[in-house]
């Protein structure tokens, strides 16, 4: 660690820059947190800790202590340099406060106190001040303790100093009631902050994170000296991998960046990208420069051994089963999108591209028996690659013979501005029935699926592609897959998944939402996919209630009494073509349920799981959640 009795002095109260102030944030604080449901809540723990890692970036925190207290607090305790508590040059108050209760105030906009930094709004501890109850701030500087409490946002005293310590004891420590008036919930979950807390974890080598849940005596420390070399082996921990990890980091143009490459049996690609430690979930320039390198390096390898009969290899290609993980260092990051989660500068891609492919055909000359493998497994793609054109030429072909090239079972509807229209995926033509007849023509279409789809996670993308169900369902679609995804050809705003109500139909949605996830996944990120809500009983006494759950079944009977009658549909097909508008596909009345990815490193590792060849991982996965699912025997 950099000496920080040396740094404190460059750090101080002139490096507090003030833009703003705090107003505002109570009434739009979806504006600056994304929302007011549970994600926002985690959120506010985010900014706290945001803070930590800067000053571990910088070099100055090597531990960062997270407890969720028994009283719904959150406390966040590190070892940097503490927030300068000087009087301000401007505003002639402490530092402290200054940061702490105007908005856009922090080191962040000072360019000499952190060469990069994850949040780079500078909003964060005032914002979480002003969505809190109760906030209590205690910094250790300069061998004192200082201290300051707020309420929403508002001081209750100055600035004041609470005890000594020794000179090199420095650290800030932040303690916050987060307001139930702001928020839909504000009880924190130990898994939501698990795994952001493990991806800072790998993300910056050797800082260690602490995560305690008091009322459970619950804790878990992330200390990876391994950095993305252990991040990369953890993502590819339930699949079977091809070779050690590839890992290179290099400073070019005050840009670091650091990547590990991990091949894999499978066919999946997963490739992450972090900026200042921040998930891009939506790639960026980093991402991009990547993946350039990484198709030329093999071609050029492929080209020079002369392996390849076939051509050039794609991206595609070249990407069958690997985990890459690219985390970028960035002094000034532009974001695309308020949620910054894609990355703009132009100048990143180029640093990536050529650190990436000077170090990928270093590692490949080295390493000849690892390059011939990778080589290989891109070859079989471009062949499984070249045999699915062929598949889909033939789908081609058989759908020409239906009504304009969709497929025969579709029942399209009239409207055709895509924003306007649904299409309910119905499992079984008994079911497809009644939807055909219950449904509003004009902008619900229909397509019955034969029982349950291929498991994509375990088939050869040739194999998947070639079934007449995901050919169907691709067609219907209208966007592609894969590289050929044009988001602007969906024919549906809403594609809905609407299965029974058990086991079997709960199978069906996590097959089809797996096919989602692995060949369309952006229909997911952009909000296009739902999952239809229906009901489990219908009750009648004088007037009818359609009921969802079996709690809500318990509450209808304690309040009407047991003379009741209690129909349970056992599926949709059951339902009468005016009971299942009623109660699923009527808008008005219907409950839909919108599939989103919270993180991608997880969702990655829940669908090899649940859908993958390791049985094992699967049984404990099952075990662990059973309790979480609501299973109909």
């Amino acid at each position: 660690m950099v000496d920080k009795n040396e740094a404190i002095k460059d750090y101080s109260s002139k490096n507090i820059k003030v833009l703003e102030g705090l107003e505002g944030v109570r009434h739009r604080p979806a504006m600056y947190i994304g929302s007011t449901s549970k994600n926002g809540l985690h959120h506010l723990v985010y900014e706290i800790v945001d803070n930590s890692v800067d000053e571990a970036m910088a070099g100055y925190c090597d531990k960062i202590e997270v407890t969720i207290n028994k009283d719904g607090s959150i406390t966040v305790i590190d070892n940097g340099r503490g927030i300068p508590t000087d009087p301000h040059p401007v505003y002639k108050k402490s530092a402290m406060e200054i940061a702490i209760t105007k908005l856009h105030a922090g080191g962040k906009f000072d360019k000499g106190s952190y060469a990069v930094s994850g949040g780079l709004h500078g909003v964060g501890i005032s914002v979480v001040n002003a969505l809190s109850k109760k906030m209590k701030v205690t910094v250790k500087r300069n061998g004192q303790i200082y201290q300051q409490e707020y309420k929403i946002g508002i001081p209750q005293y100055e600035v004041k100093v609470v005890g000594k310590i020794e000179k090199d004891d420095t650290g800030t420590e932040v303690t916050f009631f987060p307001d139930d008036t702001i928020f839909s919930t504000t009880q924190f979950e130990f898994s939501i902050l698990q795994t952001r807390f493990r991806e800072i974890a790998f993300l910056n080598k050797g800082v260690k994170i602490v995560l305690k849940e008091e009322a459970t005596d619950k804790k878990e420390i992330f200390h990876y000296e391994g950095g993305l070399e252990e991040f990369v082996k953890w993502v590819n921990k339930s699949k079977e991998s091809l070779h050690k990890p590839i890992y290179f980091t290099k400073v070019e143009d005050k840009v670091a960046v650091e990547v590990a490459v991990q091949y894999n049996t499978g066919y999946q690609e997963n490739v992450l990208g972090f900026v200042n430690t921040i998930n891009t979930v939506e790639g960026g320039t980093h991402v991009v420069g990547f993946k350039t390198a990484l198709t030329r390096a093999i071609n050029d390898y492929s080209n020079k051994n002369k392996m390849s009969k076939d051509g050039n290899l794609t991206g595609d290609d070249v990407r069958e089963g690997l985990t890459a993980i690219i985390s970028v260092k960035v002094p000034e990051p532009q974001f695309e999108g308020q949620t910054k989660t894609k990355l703009g500068n132009s100048e990143v891609k180029g640093i990536v591209d050529s650190v990436s492919m000077a170090a990928l055909q270093e590692f490949f000359e080295e390493n000849p028996a690892i390059a011939r493998k990778i080589v290989t497994k891109a070859l079989e793609s471009q062949k499984a690659r070249n045999a699915a054109k062929k598949a889909k030429e033939l789908v081609r072909r058989k759908s020409a013979f239906s009504v304009g090239g969709l497929p025969g079972k579709l029942a399209d509807c009239s409207k055709r501005k895509s924003e306007e229209t649904e299409l309910f995926i119905v499992e079984g033509d008994s079911a497809g029935g009644s939807a055909k007849q219950g449904r509003n023509k004009e902008f619900q279409a229909i397509l019955p699926l034969k029982g349950k789809i291929l498991n994509v996670e375990k088939a050869n993308p040739v194999k998947a592609l070639s079934s007449d169900e995901i050919a169907n369902l691709i067609t219907a679609i209208g966007t592609g897959v894969g590289e050929q995804f044009e988001p602007e050809k969906l024919r549906y705003s809403k594609i809905i998944i609407m299965t029974d109500a058990d086991v079997d139909g709960a199978h069906i949605s996590t097959l089809l939402l797996t096919f989602f996830f692995r060949f369309m996944p952006k229909l997911i990120e952009n909000g296009n996919v739902y999952i239809a809500v229906s009901p489990l009983y219908r009750i009648r006494k004088k007037s009818i209630h359609y009921v969802y759950s079996d709690d809500e079944l318990k509450k209808i009977i304690a309040k009407l009494g047991q003379n009741i009658n209690v129909q349970r549909f056992k599926g949709l097909g059951e339902m009468n073509p005016e009971q299942l508008w009623e109660t699923t596909m009527n808008p008005k009345s219907r409950l839909l349920k919108k599939v989103t990815i919270e993180d991608a490193v997880k969702a990655d590792e829940t669908f090899s799981k649940l859908m993958g060849d390791d049985v094992e991982s699967r049984r404990q996965f099952i075990a662990e959640r059973a309790h979480e699912a609501n299973v109909d025997i």
